[in-house]
Protein backbone atom coordinates (compact mmCIF):
# COMPACT_ATOMS: atom_id res chain seq x y z
CA UNK A 1 0.00 0.00 0.00
CA UNK A 2 2.89 2.45 1.03
CA UNK A 3 4.69 2.15 -2.60
CA UNK A 4 0.94 2.71 -4.46
CA UNK A 5 0.70 5.41 -2.25
CA UNK A 6 4.12 6.80 -3.11
CA UNK A 7 3.40 6.32 -6.88
CA UNK A 8 0.44 8.50 -6.42
CA UNK A 9 1.93 10.68 -5.06
CA UNK A 10 4.83 11.07 -7.47
CA UNK A 11 2.12 10.69 -10.62
CA UNK A 12 0.65 13.72 -9.02
CA UNK A 13 3.26 15.71 -8.79
CA UNK A 14 4.01 15.32 -12.61
CA UNK A 15 0.62 15.70 -13.49
CA UNK A 16 0.46 19.22 -11.79
CA UNK A 17 -2.59 21.24 -12.65
CA UNK A 18 -1.74 24.21 -14.33
CA UNK A 19 -4.31 25.79 -12.30
CA UNK A 20 -1.84 25.38 -9.03
CA UNK A 21 1.10 26.56 -11.26
CA UNK A 22 2.55 29.81 -9.11
CA UNK A 23 3.53 32.77 -11.42
CA UNK A 24 6.05 34.60 -9.24
CA UNK A 25 5.84 35.56 -5.32
CA UNK A 26 5.49 39.00 -4.62
CA UNK A 27 8.91 41.26 -4.14
CA UNK A 28 10.94 37.99 -4.97
CA UNK A 29 12.84 36.74 -8.07
CA UNK A 30 11.21 34.74 -10.52
CA UNK A 31 11.17 31.31 -10.69
CA UNK A 32 13.98 29.29 -12.57
CA UNK A 33 11.61 26.59 -13.48
CA UNK A 34 7.85 25.72 -13.07
CA UNK A 35 6.84 26.21 -9.23
CA UNK A 36 3.49 24.51 -8.02
CA UNK A 37 1.22 25.24 -5.09
CA UNK A 38 -1.98 23.28 -4.36
CA UNK A 39 -3.34 20.41 -2.45
CA UNK A 40 -3.64 16.98 -2.91
CA UNK A 41 -6.74 15.12 -1.80
CA UNK A 42 -6.64 12.03 0.31
CA UNK A 43 -9.96 11.84 1.43
CA UNK A 44 -13.34 14.16 0.92
CA UNK A 45 -12.52 16.06 4.57
CA UNK A 46 -8.18 15.48 4.30
CA UNK A 47 -6.18 17.37 1.83
CA UNK A 48 -2.55 17.94 1.97
CA UNK A 49 -0.76 21.24 0.54
CA UNK A 50 2.26 20.69 -1.80
CA UNK A 51 4.84 22.59 -3.25
CA UNK A 52 6.79 20.96 -6.28
CA UNK A 53 9.84 22.56 -8.48
CA UNK A 54 11.15 21.22 -11.15
CA UNK A 55 13.94 19.96 -11.87
CA UNK A 56 16.78 23.14 -13.28
CA UNK A 57 18.60 20.28 -14.90
CA UNK A 58 16.34 17.32 -16.80
CA UNK A 59 12.98 17.09 -15.36
CA UNK A 60 12.17 14.72 -17.74
CA UNK A 61 14.81 12.18 -16.36
CA UNK A 62 15.86 13.55 -13.23
CA UNK A 63 14.78 11.80 -9.62
CA UNK A 64 11.67 12.77 -7.30
CA UNK A 65 12.84 13.72 -4.11
CA UNK A 66 9.89 14.09 -1.71
CA UNK A 67 10.44 16.61 1.64
CA UNK A 68 8.65 16.21 4.90
CA UNK A 69 9.80 18.19 7.47
CA UNK A 70 10.39 16.35 10.89
CA UNK A 71 7.08 16.09 13.87
CA UNK A 72 4.75 16.42 13.72
CA UNK A 73 3.85 19.70 13.50
CA UNK A 74 6.90 21.35 11.58
CA UNK A 75 5.20 22.78 7.98
CA UNK A 76 7.91 21.79 5.09
CA UNK A 77 7.25 25.22 3.90
CA UNK A 78 10.57 25.80 6.27
CA UNK A 79 12.31 23.50 4.32
CA UNK A 80 10.72 25.27 0.69
CA UNK A 81 11.89 29.11 2.01
CA UNK A 82 14.63 28.47 4.20
CA UNK A 83 16.55 25.46 3.34
CA UNK A 84 16.71 23.75 0.04
CA UNK A 85 13.65 25.61 -1.96
CA UNK A 86 14.92 27.79 -5.45
CA UNK A 87 13.93 31.02 -3.02
CA UNK A 88 15.46 32.10 0.57
CA UNK A 89 14.69 34.22 3.57
CA UNK A 90 17.56 34.33 5.14
CA UNK A 91 17.74 34.19 9.22
CA UNK A 92 17.98 37.87 10.05
CA UNK A 93 16.30 39.28 6.78
CA UNK A 94 13.50 40.27 5.43
CA UNK A 95 13.48 39.67 1.73
CA UNK A 96 13.43 36.82 -0.69
CA UNK A 97 16.22 35.66 -3.15
CA UNK A 98 17.35 33.38 -4.99
CA UNK A 99 18.82 30.50 -3.29
CA UNK A 100 22.27 29.58 -5.13
CA UNK A 101 22.33 25.87 -4.14
CA UNK A 102 18.55 24.36 -4.57
CA UNK A 103 17.81 20.90 -4.52
CA UNK A 104 15.70 21.01 -7.45
CA UNK A 105 18.93 21.78 -9.27
CA UNK A 106 18.98 18.20 -9.94
CA UNK A 107 15.95 16.85 -8.81
CA UNK A 108 12.25 17.47 -9.38
CA UNK A 109 11.49 18.68 -5.54
CA UNK A 110 7.99 17.83 -4.02
CA UNK A 111 7.29 19.70 -0.36
CA UNK A 112 4.82 17.72 1.42
CA UNK A 113 2.91 19.29 4.28
CA UNK A 114 1.97 16.04 6.81
CA UNK A 115 0.19 14.80 8.73
CA UNK A 116 -3.03 17.24 7.92
CA UNK A 117 -3.30 20.22 10.26
CA UNK A 118 0.38 20.97 9.70
CA UNK A 119 0.87 23.89 7.81
CA UNK A 120 -1.75 24.50 5.09
CA UNK A 121 -2.97 21.47 5.20
CA UNK A 122 -6.70 20.64 6.29
CA UNK A 123 -7.83 17.65 8.27
CA UNK A 124 -12.02 18.92 9.24
CA UNK A 125 -12.13 15.62 11.33
CA UNK A 126 -10.39 14.57 14.43
CA UNK A 127 -9.76 10.92 12.18
CA UNK A 128 -8.04 13.55 9.34
CA UNK A 129 -5.44 14.59 12.28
Amino acid sequence: MKTFSLALICASAFAAYEADRMANLPDAPAFATPNYSGYLEVTPTKRLHYTFALSETDPVNDPVVIWFNGGPGCSSMLAYMQENGPLAIDDGEDYIKTNPYPWNLRANMLWLESPAGVGWSVGETNQDL
